[in-house]
């Protein structure tokens, strides 16, 4: 029972989630938002939609801790700065683009993988370099 509690509600905060980011890439487009909670939500928004991680899924914790940790960060801090009129109209919107099953489209994920997956590479070869 324990499990399926948890499961169900992991689910729902995965939800509202993407209910969240769905607002803020609304926002991010409303004139009405400051430049700083736009440049904080292209970075939520590239880093959710980006389908390269800052450290992979498949590192043991910490790969699923960037996950729980940096985005839902990222998002408070654009919720603070959003106007609460913009906010409100974004999260209404947001609904009809999730009852759709419509994904956040934005060039800004191709970025982000192309800038994480040169990272990594960087990484690797400052590691080769460094002990061979």
């Amino acid at each position: 029972m324990k499990k399926s509690g948890r499961l169900l509600r992991l689910r729902k905060r995965a939800e509202s989630l993407k209910r969240e980011l769905w607002a803020l890439f609304l926002a991010w487009k409303d004139p009405r938002t400051p430049p700083l909670a736009r440049v904080i939500i292209f970075v939520a928004v590239a880093y959710a939609a980006s389908p390269v991680d800052l450290i992979p899924d498949f590192i043991p914790v910490l790969g699923l801790l960037d996950d729980l940790i940096i985005l839902p960060a990222l998002i408070a801090w654009a919720v603070r700065l959003i106007p609460p009129d913009v906010l409100a109209e974004g999260r209404a919107k947001a609904e009809t683009h999730l009852a759709s099953g419509e994904r956040i489209k934005t060039p800004a994920a191709i970025g982000a993988a192309v800038f994480f997956v040169l990272f990594w590479l960087a990484l690797v070869a400052w590691l080769v370099t460094r002990f061979l």
